[in-house]
């Protein structure tokens, strides 16, 4: 398989070249036979990991790592949450065209190639108005929150489905737009022991998703409330059919505000992120 990658990976350097692509994204499953010798002339080489994979030794080329969670995603679904956590880390924007290189795991070569232009695509990015998405919340909160989101989406909790919301940024305004529903349980706790970034609180978020209502997250990843009723009213008329209250919240709320929002679907298991009142990417659950 390792000639199969060659000439691949030798195509794709010279594609990119040819069309000046920004990046080429590699996924790590089929990394492994790569050609260690290989360095595009244009655009970076950017791999994407599932969890935790140790990148092979044999990839010396690699500029960048974006890692995604392990969980049961479509190979097209990798590429959105790949793309999504490029944007908010700030390595692309509209315009930029990406190739990204993907194919099945088991046979461990690349055996599709895809060219996206952000902003264009609306298979990857269902909304041409690519998002500012860093100037909302920090790239480490959102990622963090994204990673959740997907793990909860996937893995449900103690067997049954999750749905929820997470809103990100402009906590002020998100919260006078709001109102609470239970009590705060996280009420009363000292600001560091509520950071969406401390991987001891996931298990926690976890457990609360079960409440209805969304979780409120300060732009640094304190979490201020659960269990929160969003009351902003949505104004577009062009939102998409058959999308339950929760979307509809979310979008409401991310139109009202600067906020992002991030709505994990009960009945699919698909995750949806807003941002300006509209549908930024999303993510479908891989079918079992």
């Amino acid at each position: 398989m390792g000639k199969i990658n060659e000439l691949i990976m030798d195509f794709s350097c010279r594609f990119a070249e040819e069309v000046g692509a920004k990046a080429i994204l590699l996924s790590i499953d089929v990394a492994r036979e790569m050609p260690a010798k290989i360095r595009c002339q244009s655009g970076e080489i950017i791999l994407i990991s599932r969890g935790n994979m140790e990148i092979p030794e044999n990839i010396g080329h690699i500029s960048k790592v974006i890692r995604i969670p392990d969980v049961q995603v479509t190979r097209m679904s990798q590429i959105k949450i790949a793309i999504t956590k490029g944007i908010s880390a700030g390595y692309f924007t509209s315009g930029d065209r990406i190739l990204c290189l993907t194919g099945v795991p088991r046979f461990g070569y690349v055996d599709t190639i895809l060219v996206i232009d952000v902003g264009r695509e609306f298979e990857i990015l269902t909304s041409s108005d690519v998002p500012d998405i860093a100037s909302s919340v920090s790239p480490e909160v959102f990622e963090a929150v994204l990673n959740i989101a997907l793990e909860l989406a996937a893995q449900g909790r103690e067997g049954r489905p999750a749905g929820t919301i997470f809103v990100l940024g402009d906590h002020e305004k998100v919260l006078q737009l709001s109102r609470q529903m239970i009590i705060n349980p996280f009420q009363g706790y000292r600001e560091e022991e509520r950071n969406i970034l401390d991987p001891a609180l996931r298990e926690t978020v976890k457990e609360f998703s079960a409440i209805d209502g969304a979780f409120i997250i300060r732009d640094d990843g304190v979490l201020l409330t659960a269990g929160r009723h969003l009351s902003a009213a949505l104004e577009s008329k062009d939102f998409p059919k058959g999308l339950g209250s929760r979307h509809i919240a979310a979008a409401g709320i991310t139109g009202a505000t600067h906020a992002i929002a991030i709505v994990i679907s009960e009945s699919t298991g698909s995750v949806r992120v807003f941002k300006g009142g509209k549908i930024f990417v999303e993510i479908e659950k891989a079918i079992e």
